[in-house]
């Protein structure tokens, strides 16, 4: 499907094409090329995060790829009708999933020291506004559909659930002014690489393949409380060794600051599972998807008191330093 692409705009001649993780990919000798569709991506944003894994490279992250460029020295090119770009790897290692928690952290703090400013994906200082935006879309589009009767189960569940996590939502905002406007960030609390959504599968599942595209520019708490969350929500029974492992690793590297806390607790506490529930289920046109939605808002509603426990325990069970570092709780949480 590639090979002529490859052949003409990067003159790779020799090798063949297979499924890589979730990427398409051509392997040739000890070279492995991820083929990236790029469109959409903005010219500069693509330079930036360019930059970025040089430098992450430059700091010694011999598992961030390069970009190659095509024949003309251009960071993507065009064929038929979609934009490309290439990543190269020297043979992924296999994925050891131990000790993530301290791997992040030593990503994170490479990611910290970038000697020119982050600007296209950056997004230091905006999840307040972000959190505020999507708050009052969902509220305006709960308000138009109020009136009538609901159309579906989701539905029904959707009418029922929202004002219950419209205050959730306002709580975090709330917490989140609180922790800007009375915490002062220290040199750990600048910015640095994260992922849009950190996860388990992030850096694959049986190779480790950093994705630049992948990354935005942000706090690290950003990439914890996503982990966390994630690990949360796939089992609620069994999650508490592995959040308390995770977290320990990460602080041998790098030790959370008060405002790291609070910024990460305020991040946890926003229900974007919620959010993203609501949203797909309302984009997408297809039956099964629905219905999988469907089941998962029930399942949400129905544990929303056990997620209430997760909230009100995560300190204690990470061992965060609630009276030293004067970190605040949520009452009602505690009752």
């Amino acid at each position: 499907m590639f090979e002529k692409m490859l052949k003409e705009k990067y003159g790779i001649k020799e090798g063949y094409e297979l499924d890589f993780e979730r990427y398409r990919a051509f392997k040739q000798n000890a070279s492995l090329y991820l083929i990236m569709n790029v469109n959409g991506k903005k010219e500069q944003e693509i330079s930036e995060i360019k930059k970025i894994s040089d430098q992450l490279r430059t700091f010694g992250d011999k598992d961030v790829p390069s970009f190659l460029p095509t024949n003309e020295g251009a960071a993507t090119c065009e064929w038929e009708g979609g934009y490309y770009s290439l990543l190269q790897y020297r043979e992924p290692k296999p994925l050891n999933p131990k000790k993530t928690g301290k791997k992040l952290a030593k990503f994170h703090y490479r990611g910290r020291y970038m000697p020119f400013q982050v600007k296209t994906i950056n997004r230091i200082g905006q999840w307040k506004q972000l959190w505020e935006k999507r708050l009052d879309q969902m509220e305006g589009f709960w308000n138009s559909r109020l009136n009538r009767s609901p159309e579906n189960e989701f539905e029904k569940m959707f009418f029922d659930s929202f004002p219950y996590y419209m205050g959730l939502t306002e709580n975090a905002i709330q917490y989140l002014t609180d922790t800007e406007l009375d915490s002062t960030p220290l040199e750990m609390d600048n910015g640095t690489v994260c992922h849009e959504r950190f996860k388990k599968g992030s850096w694959g599942k049986e190779h480790l393949v950093k994705n630049p595209y992948d990354w935005v520019f942000d706090h690290a708490s950003r990439d914890l409380a996503e982990w966390i969350r994630e690990r949360y929500f796939y089992n609620a029974q069994t999650y508490q060794p592995d959040v308390r492992k995770f977290m320990d690793e990460y602080q041998q590297i790098n030790k959370l600051s008060s405002f790291s806390w609070r910024l990460l607790f305020s991040r946890l506490l926003f229900p974007l599972h919620y959010f993203e529930c609501v949203e797909n289920f309302y984009i997408t046109n297809s039956e099964q998807e629905r219905l999988a939605l469907e089941e998962r808002m029930q399942k949400y509603l129905t544990y929303s008191a056990e997620q209430e426990r997760f909230l009100a325990g995560f300190y204690q069970l990470v061992d965060a330093p609630v009276r030293s570092y004067k970190l605040p709780v949520i009452k009602w949480l505690m009752k």
